[in-house]
């Protein structure tokens, strides 16, 4: 049986050769992700434990809001120092401080415009983890080392001049150095190196550090030095060997990249799972196809368990050949995944080599190999059910059922399993998971083409009839060659469903994708619309990555004629007693923020702001609600900076733009009690009688020649940039998408080389008849495109479902359901375009059918 089961496997290469490619290009993608992913962390984990090779002891300030909290701890004050540094055992301490920043050429162009840019103070030996290559490290305050990779990639040397722009004011210094980190060119992101009081100007910390590195003295080991500093310094500070900090942070990092893998693998399970439809497709046809060959086999004494093996084992071996070509795929798609990121979000991800994990291979491996033997497992129990007779029967059989398929029982079982599986679909998408509601909605209507296959259901049949002749009109003018096109397509609706079936989970995917970011660009041209009442929005030009602006705009702008008020706002997180998680904070100033912001009030008004101070805070009605909190209750309230607050809650308001987050408290809190060192947005408003024209241009000079790291932006303007980065991640969600759209495209192509097989006697009689080979081209053409079009129908119409549903757990929050007519009129063109592209090979493979051989009796 063996034997058998390979010469069958080796003599269907065509068949094989496409389904293993539509495997291949599922676990490519599972594989790439785990091979980037993997290398950002290798790379990191190095940069990680060059950078404390030389430090026994690391201290740095306690997180008591988690490491995964997005807002900055508190600092280390210059008194701890000398503490540490009077503990026994030390031989040497030293602070040092590290910030976010901007820097940019002496003509104001960004340096790595998306790159992510570091400031940070030199440190002595035994600590520091640069060496200079070119000219030395700073000595004075006008001075800035940068690292190798920033200088060769923005054409850098030693005496120009660059700009640096903290949580400060920019501030131009002179190169005087070249700096390699440890072993590389680069430290994972742009490097500025500057003296320690300068660094602590860039990142507003006069005389404190964010971290201090210890050195032990002879004979300490540095567990013992890390536990006397522990009982010597306060309990605010955290302490850690300098292995303990390189795998902290490497851990870290991974929490960090955590998302951004399970994003990735979502699309490559989306591709495995369009796959697994045109896997069924193939073994279905193929075990149709070889009717007699197991009817032969079953007189020949093979019994119903091994017909079952034999198919699967085929399957096996499928999974297997098609998984590991998807492996090897993924070393390509990694540094492609790379591009990806750098070229729609401008971002660079730091990679230094390939790693490959074993659980990369495994999971690639599995996941391939099993979607292929469980996609097989229906065919091959149908392969069972053929009887000996078989081998006596002319041409190519229908499928064979069973009667307990068709009993009343079983029919009834079956409807309800579909209508349970289809509601459950849509109880998940109202509960917001989209992706399992609409994965239980895809299998439901596939669900119902297979009863429908098996006789069970009959409305499947009459649809795709109907949808088919619908759409064959659109070929139909073509006259002889339209009409047997659009016969054909519809010859077995079961089979064209499952084919098209393919293609509409891809298109469905694209279509919610395109509502949503239509709905979610409306939402917040609403949000602007209707909240914002000033005249221009001041932000970080890099909103990328999630820099903030200095504290010292506000007054600056106001000296600006025409001029009325700035306002800045502030984003920082803290632990709020009995809720889980963290909870986003924002921080506004009582006095002119209801002057440029139209607050929403449920309880309160714009004066219940001026009521803050230093224990109140306004909630949002969303937040209050799912934690039953009512105005007057007080608030147990825990900062990054370990800081404990008690704070009132003075009102309830309901903010669909979303800048109002959980809570909201008074700004100058935020900058006592949670440290909060640069603001997030500035909101600006004339004076009576100034206009745009002559405010906007002054205030821009001042931002270019003190605050280059920040722009101004119109209303109009600001929507602009949000539509543009919402389109930017649309493009992103595209180009990944496009993989299981390709994948579709194989099964059509799969499903027309299957089916050109069976009908070759027919093909035959068509051109013994008269008909050309361009004709015969034309008509699997049209079958593509009719195919292909049933497809995009049905996707269009499932992703405007789950966009629909979607969206009503979304109103709540502000989100207003649109949706781009164009986009999806464009998206039903180019399901058409794909039916072409599907058809080119097998349309050929038609037209060279040989009449003879094609006529030939057995």
């Amino acid at each position: 049986m063996t034997r058998v089961i390979i010469a069958g496997f080796l003599s269907r290469k065509l068949r094989a050769t496409l389904t293993g490619v539509a495997i291949a290009l599922g676990v490519a993608l599972m594989a790439g992700t785990y091979i980037l992913t993997d290398t950002i962390d290798s790379t990191f984990s190095g940069i990680f434990s060059t950078a404390t090779k030389g430090v026994s002891v690391t201290i740095t300030p306690h997180q008591p809001l988690g490491t995964d909290a997005q807002a900055l701890a508190g600092t280390i004050s210059a008194a701890t120092l000398g503490r540490a540094e009077a503990v026994p055992g030390v031989a040497k301490a030293a602070g040092q401080v590290q910030t976010q920043v901007t820097l940019l050429d002496a003509s104001g162009r960004r340096l790595g415009s998306h790159n992510f840019s570091l400031a940070t103070s030199i440190v002595p030996a035994p600590f520091s983890a640069t060496t200079a290559v070119v000219g030395h490290k700073p000595t004075a305050a006008d001075q800035v080392a940068i690292d190798q990779a920033t200088a060769q990639a923005q054409h850098l040397h030693v005496g120009d001049v660059i700009e640096v722009a903290g949580a400060a004011p920019a501030r131009r210094y002179t190169i005087v150095g070249i700096v390699r980190f440890g072993g590389s060119a680069s430290a994972g992101a742009s490097l500025a190196l500057l003296t320690l009081p300068e660094a602590q100007r860039v990142a507003d910390e006069p005389g404190a550090f964010d971290a201090i590195d210890v050195e032990a003295a002879s004979g300490v080991s540095p567990g013992a030095l890390a536990a006397r500093l522990r009982a010597a310094l306060p309990a605010t500070l955290t302490v850690r060997t300098g292995a303990e900090q390189a795998a902290q942070d490497t851990s870290d990092l991974e929490q960090q990249l955590s998302p951004l893998r399970t994003f990735l693998l979502i699309f490559a399970y989306v591709a495995l799972f369009v796959g697994a439809f045109i896997i069924f497709n193939t073994f279905a046809i193929t075990v149709a196809q070889r009717t007699r060959e197991f009817g032969l086999l079953r007189t020949l004494g093979a019994t119903r368990g091994q017909l079952l093996r034999s198919v699967l084992a085929e399957g096996l071996l499928l999974g297997l050949l098609g998984s590991l070509l998807g492996l090897l795929a993924g070393l390509l798609v990694a540094p492609g995944l790379e591009a990806l990121f750098k070229g729609v979000f401008g971002a660079s991800l730091p990679t230094t080599g390939t790693v490959v994990e074993a659980r990369t291979v495994l999971v690639s491996l599995l996941a391939g190999t099993l979607v292929t033997v469980a996609s097989a497992l229906i065919p091959a129990v149908r392969a069972t059910r053929v009887p000996p007779v078989a081998a006596l029967r002319e041409g190519l059989p229908a499928e064979t059922t069973s009667r307990g398929a068709r009993s009343r029982r079983a029919v009834i079982a079956r409807r309800v399993g579909v209508a349970v599986v289809f509601l459950v679909g849509i109880g998940r998408l109202a509960s917001g998971s989209v992706g399992l509601g609409a994965v239980f909605i895809v299998l439901a209507i596939v669900y119902a083409v297979q009863l429908r296959r098996n006789g069970s259901m009959n409305w499947v049949s009459p649809a795709v009839a109907l949808l088919g002749r619908l759409l064959g009109g659109l070929v139909a003018w073509r006259g002889v060659i339209g009409r047997l096109a659009r016969d054909n397509a519809i010859r077995q609706p079961g089979r064209t469903a499952v084919t098209a079936a393919a293609l509409m989970i891809g298109l469905a995917l694209v279509t919610f994708a395109a509502i949503l970011a239509a709905g979610l660009k409306t939402s917040i041209n609403n949000a602007v619309d209707s909240s914002f009442a000033g005249n221009l929005i001041i932000e970080n030009a890099q909103t990328t990555t999630g820099a903030g602006i200095p504290t010292s705009i506000p007054a600056a702008v106001r000296a600006v004629p025409g001029v009325r008020s700035v306002t800045a706002i502030a984003f920082t997180e803290a632990k709020v007693a009995g809720v889980s998680g963290n909870s986003s904070v924002t921080a506004v100033d009582p006095v002119t923020f209801p002057q440029v912001y139209r607050i929403d009030w449920v309880q309160g008004s714009d004066a219940t702001l001026a009521s803050l101070g230093n224990s109140g805070a306004v909630l949002t009605s969303a937040f209050a609600k799912s934690q039953h909190l009512r105005v007057g209750q007080r608030l147990a309230v825990t900062t990054q900076t370990g800081a404990h607050l008690s704070l009132a809650v003075r009102g309830i308001v309901k903010d669909n733009a979303r800048l109002l987050t959980d809570l909201t408290i008074d700004i100058a809190l935020a900058r006592s009690a949670f440290a909060q060192r640069t603001d997030a947005l500035d909101f600006v408003t004339y004076a009576p009688g100034a206009d745009n024209a002559s405010v906007q241009p002054a205030v821009d000079r001042l931002l270019a020649a003190r605050y280059p790291q920040t722009q101004s932006r119109t209303a109009a303007q600001f929507k602009a940039d949000e539509a543009s980065q919402v389109n930017g991640l649309l493009t992103f969600v595209y180009v990944l998408l496009t993989l299981s759209i390709v994948v579709s495209l194989f099964g059509i192509v799969n499903t027309l080389v299957l089916s050109i097989y069976e009908r070759r006697r027919e093909l035959g009689l068509l051109r013994a008849i008269g008909t050309s080979r361009r004709q015969v081209r034309e008509l699997i053409r049209y079958e593509s495109i009719i195919t292909a079009l049933i497809g995009g129908v049905l996707g269009i119409a499932l992703g405007i479902v789950i966009a629909l549903i979607s969206s009503a757990s979304l109103a709540s929050s502000g989100f207003v359901l649109s949706v781009p007519v164009g986009t999806l009129a464009v998206l039903l063109v180019l399901a058409a375009l794909a039916g072409v592209l599907a058809a080119v090979w097998p349309g050929r493979r038609a037209a060279r059918v040989d009449v003879l051989d094609a006529l030939a009796t057995e």
